[in-house]
């Protein structure tokens, strides 16, 4: 099954520390990582910095696509009154499909901001269990996910101890 989850950390350089994790779990083989963006957002900018990671490039136009829809209506429209609305609307649209939800889109948008960073990451064929341990001591918060409950607590447990 592939997933998405999202997490947030209160440092700037939180994100690109995990994402370093991540591809140390992935080249052990305990994750098939489809794709991962890491947004960093200084507390003084009016924007994000977003890096993307295409790792097959037959499919980078479609994760492309893909982050750029989800990136673009969370945090780079002009989001003020009637135009957020619109734009998580449109977002949810889309995303319906893939398992996030519109409460998981205003989660994002509201979680992150100045001052912090956020890994997103697509993946499939997983070891929770090993991957858990890797991740200790990054303290994250996980903000959205389509994992069923019970690997959602396991994936919050991992980032809380």
């Amino acid at each position: 099954m592939t997933t998405f989850t999202a997490w947030k950390f209160d440092s700037i350089d939180g994100a690109d520390r995990a994402a370093d994790t991540l591809k140390q779990v992935r080249s052990e083989g305990l994750v098939k990582v489809e794709d991962h963006a890491v947004l960093t957002w200084p507390a003084d900018a009016d924007r994000p910095d977003v890096k993307y990671e295409h790792r097959d490039d037959a499919r980078a136009a479609g994760w492309g696509a893909f982050w750029g829809v989800l990136f673009g209506a969370l945090f780079f429209l002009p989001l003020i009154g009637a135009a957020a609305g619109a734009a998580i609307s449109l977002l949810n649209k889309r995303m319906n499909n893939v398992g996030i939800t519109r409460e998981q889109l205003e989660r994002i948008g509201k979680e992150v901001g100045p001052g912090n960073s956020a890994l997103f990451v697509v993946t499939s064929d997983r070891d929770l269990d090993r991957m858990a341990e890797r991740f200790r001591g990054h303290e994250a918060t996980l903000i959205a996910t389509n994992l069923v409950a019970a690997e959602a607590a396991e994936l919050r447990q991992a980032f809380d101890a």
